[in-house]
């Protein structure tokens, strides 16, 4: 968390917050949110003057768009953004805020501190570490039946950690894994090789359609998530599987099963995903 369609949302929130407003100061608070070669102080310098122009986002990544520069913003497990008035106090977690020419401030907070920030001259986002290796965004228009089979033909690897790398299709992460696993009805342990050519059409359209959804719900709130308007996603009243160990499964009414795959929590029918 949060996976492409809690960052998408951010992305439209933040737009309809934010867009247009100039920098006028930057403070950084936890210096190792700045990666890349352009560090905390010069990041903060690089931003002054700076006008919000748009924001965009590839897979789970959150792209800002100044007047010269781009920055990479990667949320990880609990990253968020808050808008606030510049009087009000920080909250806990409060990690780095933009300062904005209209008195407010644009916060990222971050409970565990794995988020990332990247600063690169604009046009250069897609040089970043870990976009430009990312496979097509799960929309009909980029992610190709026929590439997707082509390239399950030749990985043995079990399906899942496989569409969790990011270099097949870009913007899955653990629900929405087994989310589109289970309307596709495969088990996460499948290799990958070993799908049919209608399984495979199966899980292409699932993913499309369960991410389409969860994009159009919000996203889905599990624990800490909301997005930049302070609003909770709805797609957790949407999932079939994730979370619903020992309830029955809407299809057959077998129990749902948690397991352990590639170290992550899955959550399967073991009649209906043999």
């Amino acid at each position: 968390m949060p996976e492409l369609p809690e960052v998408e949302t951010v992305r439209k929130g933040l737009a309809q917050l934010v867009e247009g407003r100039t920098i006028v100061g930057v403070d950084v608070y936890w210096d190792r949110i700045i990666s890349g070669p352009i560090h905390s102080e010069e990041f903060a310098n690089q931003l002054i003057g700076e006008k919000l122009v748009g924001f965009e986002r590839r897979g789970k990544y959150l792209i800002f768009l100044f007047t010269h520069w781009a920055m990479v913003s990667h949320l990880r497990m609990e990253g968020k953004y808050e808008v606030e008035a510049k009087e009000t106090p920080l909250k806990k977690h409060t990690h780095v805020v933009f300062h904005l020419d209209d008195g407010r401030d644009l916060r990222y907070l971050d409970v565990r501190k794995f988020g990332r920030m990247t600063l690169v001259p604009l046009g250069e986002q897609e040089s970043v570490a870990g976009l430009k290796t990312l496979g097509p965004e799960p929309v009909p228009e980029t992610f190709k039946l026929a590439s997707f089979q082509k390239t399950l033909k030749q990985k043995t690897r079990a399906i899942k950690p496989l569409l969790l790398d990011q270099k097949v299709v870009a913007g899955l992460g653990n629900i929405y894994v087994d989310e589109a696993l289970f309307k596709a009805k495969i088990h996460p342990l499948r290799p990958a090789n070993t799908l049919k050519l209608s399984e495979t059409k199966r899980l292409h359209e699932a993913i499309i359609q369960v991410l389409g959804e969860a994009v159009e719900a919000g996203g889905t709130t599990i624990r800490t998530y909301k997005n930049a308007l302070g609003e909770a996603g709805s797609f957790q009243v949407k999932l079939h599987v994730y979370g619903k160990t020992n309830e029955p499964c809407i299809y057959c009414g077998t129990p749902i099963q948690k397991l352990k795959v590639a170290q992550r929590g899955t959550h399967i029918c073991p009649s209906c995903q043999k």
